[in-house]
């Protein structure tokens, strides 16, 4: 009996393990559900905007779980400071972060290249190209040993984000110095990027397997056949994202201060008004955040009070000249960047001074017309309207003028229906003369 109860537990906990062991080896090899890649598009001058939206798509992606972050890019350049923070990002970021200039005919330029560097895994594009990355003043000129020490700075840095990640930091640092550049094929052969891609899906397949060197540690990258998931803007961050380009800025601002003086002109009109307060604040917000040069805008200011003068003083277009000269020269003054991506358009700058100075020959043409158009009410309305005596009369007596009847004085004497022209009023009384 007890050899059997004995073989009996014996089976049972050999069916158990038996058991056990297929459960392990069903776990072990189920297949494991592959991480997201993110995918997020960074197409335009870099500004405060792209980095508050690559800080949300880093958090993103760290927050689900993802695999990569891939920053699709085209850009012609931007901000120094704002670049430097991206960088920092990166750099920081718990999730690999793949720069991938694309599509064909894109370019990492002037910011973009440091972008470029400082990811974990740059890959580029055919068709597309990087490089020119000479530091750029954003407020005022520099002497040459100013300028010296802004590029030996940005040398220093892309050079010891390219050390980091193991490329040519040689070519970086030219990149800077020489503003040179190159193709997607030259960048590969020189150890600028780490492979060229077509497409996103070609990008992950040649990205599996690969180490990337994170914060946290390693980590052995999983993505092929990774689900792609495309990060969209909010629509704060497009709103911002479109406000803060230099035109649009400039633009906001303009229409601002156009719609206040309507409404000054017009109290009551209400629309200019609301319209100009809502544009002046997001135009003022958008230069916050770009490198304004003060002069210009005390520039725009003066135009503005100039024009103002122009049509309370008689300056015969003195004022109106100046204001016109002040307004175009402060436009050209107002972004203080030798970046043409951060400049605003010279055709936007002719089109809306031209739309300024309209306006206010138009005000100042209705000013004219006002100041010299004959009074309607009042004293100075009566004299010169044409009336009928209704009595004859050679000192005094009663017409009819302008809808009413009136007590009228006269030199010459009138004879009842006479036409008569007023030439004065004394209160009540009209001075009359006939009309012969």
């Amino acid at each position: 009996m007890a050899n059997s109860r004995t073989r009996l537990c014996i089976g049972r906990s050999r069916l158990l393990l038996a058991i056990a062991a297929g459960l392990l080896v069903l776990l072990f090899a189920a297949p494991v559900q592959a991480q997201d890649a993110f995918v997020i598009t960074i197409d335009g001058a870099i500004g405060p905007v792209t980095d508050m939206v690559l800080e949300n798509a880093i958090e993103q992606a760290e927050d689900e779980g993802g695999a990569v972050l891939i920053i699709r890019l085209d850009t012609p350049g931007g901000l120094v400071s704002t670049t430097k923070e991206i960088n920092q990002s990166i750099l920081n970021s718990n999730v690999p972060v793949v720069v991938y200039v694309a599509p064909s005919g894109a370019s990492a330029t002037s910011a973009g290249v440091f972008i470029l560097a400082s990811a974990h895994f740059a890959v580029m594009a055919p068709g597309t190209n990087a490089g020119a990355a000479h530091p750029v003043v954003m407020q005022g000129e520099m002497d040459s040993t100013m300028s010296a020490k802004a590029e030996n700075d940005a040398a220093a840095h892309i050079r010891s984000l390219a050390e980091r990640r193991e490329r040519n930091a040689d070519w970086y640092e030219r990149a800077v110095r020489e503003s040179e550049s190159l193709t997607a094929t030259q960048a590969l052969d020189s150890n600028v990027i780490d492979f060229i891609a077509e497409d996103v899906e070609g990008l992950l397949d040649s990205l599996d397997g690969r180490v990337a060197q994170l914060p946290r540690g390693e980590d052995t990258l999983k993505t092929a056949a990774a689900p792609v998931n495309e990060i969209e803007l909010t629509w704060r961050e497009k709103l911002l994202n479109v406000i803060t380009d230099p035109n649009i800025a400039y633009i906001l601002m303009s229409i601002g201060w156009l719609g206040i003086l309507m409404e000054l002109y017009n109290p009551g009109a209400i629309f200019p008004g609301v319209i100009g307060t809502i544009c002046l604040i997001l135009g003022f917000y958008a230069l916050q955040t770009l490198p304004i040069d003060y002069a210009g805008l005390a520039l725009i200011g003066l135009a503005i009070i100039m024009f103002i003068l122009e049509l309370k003083i008689v300056s015969h277009g003195v004022l109106g000249l100046g204001g016109t000269i002040s307004l175009l020269i402060g436009s050209l003054m107002l972004i203080d960047s030798p970046d043409p991506a951060m400049d605003i358009s010279l055709s936007v700058i002719l089109a809306v001074v031209g739309t300024t100075v309209a306006f206010f020959v138009l005000a100042f043409y209705l000013v004219v017309k006002v100041r010299s158009s004959r009074p309607t009410t009042g004293e100075e309305g009566m004299i010169g309207m044409i009336g009928t005596a209704r009595q004859s009369f050679e000192k005094s007596g009663m017409i009819y003028v302008a809808g009413e009847y009136w007590t009228a004085e006269t030199s010459i004497p009138v004879s009842e229906g006479t036409q008569v022209e007023v030439t004065g009023k004394t209160g009540t009384r009209l001075t009359v003369k006939p009309i012969s």
